[in-house]
């Protein structure tokens, strides 16, 4: 099993990479919004991996973080959700709002992928919600700036991180410019629950 990868960045297209490897080229299919974010053609590429065979054929795809290659396994162990739709949800959410969405049961930002119907969501909701609320899940992603310092705000007030990152992740809160209005909206919510 190939889990990672590190070489020389030497094309790229809207959801692959070529990375040469000593004298191989591999290809790798990342999510999207991946491919920007490892800088320009000749670069240094380090990728998390997770090796496919299909048709007998292999295909290999690549992440930046181990949280986003622990996101699309946990999403491909669900019935119906293949490689390519898991790489689809990861390319439309980064890996901590893919994480809100489904610990929070939005549906819309689920479907917002493409090949992703209301079924699929609600199935992806209904498998993987529990096992994100639970600890050794809720690091998954990072949150950075303002909505980290939401999180940090209420796990310090007795939340778990899940339901901090949910509530950090809600439409009113993100609404917010102001970190302690964030927080006020997300203690507001927790309240009228």
């Amino acid at each position: 099993m190939i889990v990672g990868i590190h070489g020389t960045l030497e094309s790229t297209g809207t959801d692959w990479v070529h990375i040469r490897v000593g004298g191989v080229t591999l290809s790798v299919s990342i999510p999207a919004n991946s491919v920007g974010g490892l800088g320009p053609v000749g670069s240094p590429v380090s990728l998390h991996t997770h090796l496919r065979i299909r048709d007998d054929e292999p295909v290999l795809f690549g992440f930046t973080d181990a949280a986003a290659l622990g996101l699309f396994e946990m999403l491909t162990a669900v019935s119906g959700v293949g490689p390519r739709t898991a790489l689809a949800l990861l390319s439309s959410l980064d890996t901590a709002r893919l994480q809100t969405a489904i610990v929070t049961g939005d549906v819309a930002a689920l479907t917002s992928a493409q090949g992703v119907g209301n079924r699929t969501a609600n199935r992806i909701v209904l498998d993987l919600k529990d096992k994100l609320e639970n600890a050794e899940f809720a690091d998954i992603g990072t949150f950075e700036g303002t909505d980290g310092q939401v999180i940090s705000a209420l796990t310090a007030l007795g939340y778990s991180p899940a339901e901090a990152r949910a509530a950090a992740g809600a439409p009113a809160v993100m609404a917010e410019t102001e970190v302690d209005d964030r927080i006020r909206v997300a203690l507001q919510q927790f309240a009228n629950r």
